[in-house]
């Protein structure tokens, strides 16, 4: 159990918390609720220790041991995947190589007999026995699987991390963390850069899981499937309710009427009370009266109800500028990184007013096309620009696209020109930045605060073409439904790449599916895609396209592809080897052990029983050591087996 007692954080002339309080037992599933900027993060930052409370504690039982995803770092790591997956085991790792060494020193040894060599061998057992107990033999089967779950493929694993996006980096963290099984995993948006099914798998994983989970999120649905506590930080205090999100909307509600209504109620008797003080007031006969009413009015325990935050982003966009008919046209285009090939010979056109969502799994090509649309990457085939195109773009990854050292104030000053220059305030306003936090370098902004700036952004130059990629990560709910409200009011034509189907629901009127270097057009919203597509969820989506690779390899003969099937049978082949001559070890052991046994037995008192008994148990041990390894190896031959 973890206790918080009395945090208080001050920042920028105001209390982040007040004297916060709470505790986290040891199989809670909590959400951590509140807008941009309540300090969701910063509470977060001090239970993994990484920030310091200026008033209060947080206690955490000895050993216990907490997993913290971050909302950004930089792995900075030249290694592989697998490799640099394999790093969370790195007790297990440390005593791989306690075991290898012991090994060593034991064949080394010619001294049986002694005590030394003994104890040598009691280590060697004894770190075996630990090695299988933490699950030491399957340590690369747990990786393979986290890895797979999370959406990487198999031939990612020998890929260098430098490759991978910012996104899938941090997917990467999140297995490591995940392979480390702490007692505690805190998770501030987890669901930021995974698609519909590794937030799926990641939603049963954590709902087993054995220890607390504590996380962040603005996805309701992910939410109400993984926690059964909320916490909600507003205004510096906490309200803890013992309910998923859906459930504490509804009891936040009721708390608050009940409030209310005890507020009127009180209220309404203080004001009888008054009535009578002031009509009694200077009536002799009515004096004691009086004094008792005044100490009744002295003595209650006025009622307050909490306050709602009622803060929140207002924006509208500008009037899109008069466009073609055609607003961008695709003809057999193309794009590939080096010799990966992302799309191949895409036919489509987007018309004047169009709105179009484009879905489908993360990798199939949806932020390499908006790039392309956007003029950010170069492609192969024809792309035809309408008349009078202008385009804004928002990133998936919008963050970097920010000059960390300069304030909120001047990021919008260095772009704003002519009148719009005078309502630089104004528009910062309505995205929340106001009085000191517009002179806030962006390297310390939060990141709803840096996506809500480059929102900002896009007010500044009309468009007539917006192209949005993943807008709603690190918007808190009440901003991501400002945001959609802004845009069905957008009079402009629009691309929104989104895995939320509650911000999609009536938001675009065309769906792209993306999937094996294709798009397919739906016309409709989301809901119209998915009835077309005759299913209820995009779960169902990722599903059906898990079935089609399965029913391929099925009329493939379940073949792997030629240079994995090439890594696995090298592999094997190895093993075989090792196989071979351990079973060749066992022969002689057993030898041995028959051998001191008939010796044992023997009439012939000149042998020394003695040492024939320490080397018979010896040989005994030594077998158990190497039928255990057989075994493993063994082990490790049938799964990749299964493989083909």
């Amino acid at each position: 159990m973890i206790s918080v007692n009395n945090l208080s954080i001050h920042f920028t002339g105001s209390d982040l918390f007040s004297n916060v309080s709470f505790l986290i037992n040891n199989r809670d599933r909590i959400g951590l609720v509140g807008k941009n900027g309540s300090g969701k993060t910063t509470l977060l930052n001090i239970i993994a220790g990484k920030l310091v409370p200026q008033q209060g504690e947080v206690i955490i039982p000895t050993g216990t041991r907490t997993g913290y995803l971050e909302q950004e770092m930089d792995t900075g790591s030249r290694v592989s995947i697998f490799q640099e997956a394999l790093t969370a085991f790195s007790e297990t790792r440390k005593l791989e190589k306690k075991i290898q060494k012991l090994t060593g020193e034991i064949s080394r040894r010619t001294d049986y007999e002694s005590d030394e060599y003994h104890q040598l061998i009691q280590k060697l057992t004894e770190a075996n026995d630990l090695y299988h107990l933490i699950g030491g033999q399957s340590m690369e089967g747990e990786t393979e699987k986290v890895l797979l779950g999370l959406g990487f493929k198999r031939t990612d694993f020998e890929r260098p991390v430098s490759e991978f996006s910012s996104g899938w980096q941090m997917r990467l963290e999140l297995a490591k963390i995940l392979l480390q099984k702490p007692e505690v995993i805190l998770l501030d948006e987890p669901t930021n850069h995974l698609d519909i099914e590794s937030i799926q798998w990641l939603e049963e994983f954590l709902k087993g899981y054995y220890g607390a989970v504590i996380l962040v999120s603005h996805d309701r649905a992910f939410l109400d499937n993984v926690t059964e506590r909320t916490i909600e930080i507003s205004f510096g205090k906490v309200y803890d309710y013992k309910a998923s999100y859906s459930g504490y909307v509804q009891m936040r509600e009721e708390r608050l009427e009940r409030q209310v209504a005890t507020y009127n109620n009180q209220q309404k008797q203080i004001r009888q009370i008054e009535k009578f003080i002031e009509r009694f007031r200077y009536k002799n006969t009515k004096a004691r009266q009086v004094q008792s009413k005044i100490k009744m009015l002295d003595k209650i325990d006025k009622v307050e109800f909490d306050e709602i935050d009622e803060s929140g982003i207002h924006f509208s966009f500008p009037s899109a500028p008069r466009s073609g008919k055609v607003v961008v046209e695709g003809i057999n285009l193309s794009k590939k990184y080096d010799d990966f090939l992302v799309l191949q010979d895409l036919n489509f056109a987007i018309i004047k007013g169009d709105r179009v969502a484009f879905v489908g799994r993360n990798g199939e090509g949806k932020s390499t096309l908006s790039k392309i649309l956007a003029g950010e990457l170069d492609y192969s085939g024809t792309l035809k620009l309408g008349h009078n195109l202008q385009t804004g773009y928002y990133a998936q990854d919008q963050a970097n696209y920010l000059n960390p050292n300069k304030t909120v104030f001047e990021t919008i000053d260095d772009i704003a020109t002519g009148d719009i220059r005078r309502q630089i305030r104004t528009i910062l306003g309505s995205f929340l930045f106001s009085g000191d936090t517009i002179d806030k370098k962006v390297k310390v902004l939060s990141g709803g605060e840096k996506s809500r700036l480059s929102l900002a952004k896009l007010l500044l130059t009309p468009s007539n073409l917006l192209i949005l990629d993943e807008p709603t990560n690190h918007l808190d709910m009440q901003s991501k439904d400002v945001l959609k409200n802004a845009l069905l009011s957008f009079d402009g034509s629009l691309i929104v790449v989104s895995h939320d189907r509650d911000f999609l629901e009536g938001l675009t009127n065309k769906v792209f599916e993306f999937r094996d270097l294709k798009i397919k057009e739906y016309l409709g919203d989301i809901y119209d895609f998915m009835e077309a597509k005759k299913m209820n969820t995009l779960q169902e989506l990722e599903k059906n396209r898990e079935k089609q690779t399965f029913e391929a390899n099925q009329i493939s003969g379940n073949k792997l592809g030629y240079e994995r099937k090439k890594q696995l049978e090298k592999v094997i082949r190895k093993l075989n080897t090792q196989i071979t001559r351990s079973e060749e070890k066992i022969r002689e052991l057993e030898a041995e052990i028959a051998r001191h046994n008939g010796l044992l037995s023997s009439p012939n008192e000149s042998l020394d029983f003695d040492e024939l008994s320490k080397n018979y148990e010896k040989f005994k041990k030594m077998l158990e050591l190497e039928m255990n390894n057989w075994s493993d190896l063994q082990e490790e031959k049938e799964n990749l087996k299964n493989e083909f």
